[in-house]
Order: structure tokens, then C-alpha cells, then sequence
């Protein structure tokens, strides 16, 4: 057993805790644990509020598909239940989310969703394994705005993932993936 989560949501984070019911119908998680240090939830929070923003050089998808990627990797239950519930959302089905711990053996992604996965990979590993070769394909993909954002993307969904898988922190069900039938 880990640190329990905080019974009592900070007064600093309520706003934060609206938002979250406004937006998922319920507040999320990760608060309770981060609402520790309510400033640097506050800046966390923000860095997702940018790299998510509709002017992004990053399209949705990549960038759900890069979360979840590095979800499963860090073993986080909350953050691949949250990143499932984007790639859903933003592709219209699972098949990509089911397929994207297996993405360099499916047919269903794109040149450029294959790029950002490996590169995601990569620069999750310890130590990264980017080489120049992958740097040189990145850089036929994504301008340097693109490819800047990418890395910073990569770079916050580990900081999230390893937080919450080390906290322990379950996942609360924001995607129901329906069972296949045989």
C-alpha cells in the first residue's frame, strides 16, 4: 500500500476539482495525490493545458496515441484508463487503442503516428535510445515547433505516468473498452 490519497481536496485545488466534474463527470484521481504540492499541480495542469491547446502543431491523435504508448510502458493504470478515453474519442473507435502496444506489426497507423510512437519509445527508455538515424526520420516528419512539442509531450506523459504508477493510482473507469464476441 502506497500513500493514501487526501480525504480533502485542497481549497487551492477546488476550482481544479470543478473542472474536472464539469469535464468528466467526476474529479479525477491524480488530485488527491498531487494536491500535496497543490503548486506544482497547478503548473502540471497547465504544460497539459498547452500541449493540448487547438493550435498545436500536433495532431490529436499522435498525441493521444504517444500518451497512452507511454502509459502502457509505465504500467499506469490511471493514465492508460485517461489516454484510452482520448484515443477513443478522437479516432471514433478502439481498434487504434487496442493495437497500439503492438503498433509496428498493425496496418492502422499512419507513416507519421508510427514515427511518434517509436520516437516515444525511445525517449522513454533509460537511458533514451534516440540515435541519429530516428532523428533524421523525425525531422522529415515535424518541423521543429512540432518536434519540440512532441518531446515535451513524451517528456510530461512520463513525469505523469511515473508519478501515478509510483503513487499506485488506480483508474477510474473513463474508458470501457466492450469485450470482443466470439
Amino acid at each position: 500500500m502506497g500513500l493514501p490519497p487526501l480525504s480533502k481536496i485542497p481549497l487551492s485545488l477546488r476550482p481544479q476539482a470543478w473542472l474536472h466534474r464539469r469535464h468528466y463527470g467526476e474529479v479525477l484521481s491524480p488530485i488527491r495525490w498531487w494536491g500535496r504540492i497543490p503548486f506544482i499541480f497547478y503548473l502540471v495542469s497547465m504544460f497539459v493545458g498547452w500541449l493540448e491547446r487547438k493550435r498545436s502543431p500536433l495532431d490529436p491523435v499522435v498525441r493521444s496515441l504517444v500518451s497512452a504508448r507511454i502509459a502502457q510502458m509505465c504500467l499506469c493504470e490511471f493514465c492508460v484508463d485517461i489516454t484510452s478515453m482520448k484515443v477513443a474519442e478522437r479516432t471514433g473507435s478502439t481498434d487504434k487503442l487496442l493495437a497500439v502496444a503492438d503498433w509496428r506489426q498493425s496496418p492502422l497507423f499512419s507513416d507519421e503516428e508510427r514515427l511518434a510512437l517509436e520516437y516515444a519509445e525511445a525517449a522513454s527508455v533509460t537511458p533514451p535510445t534516440v540515435d541519429a538515424a530516428l532523428r533524421t526520420r523525425l525531422a522529415t516528419h515535424f518541423d521543429a515547433q512540432a518536434l519540440t512539442e512532441l518531446t515535451a509531450l513524451i517528456g510530461l506523459q512520463n513525469l505523469s505516468a511515473r508519478f501515478n504508477s509510483a503513487m499506485d493510482i488506480p483508474a477510474q473507469g473513463l474508458c470501457r473498452i466492450p469485450e470482443k464476441r466470439s
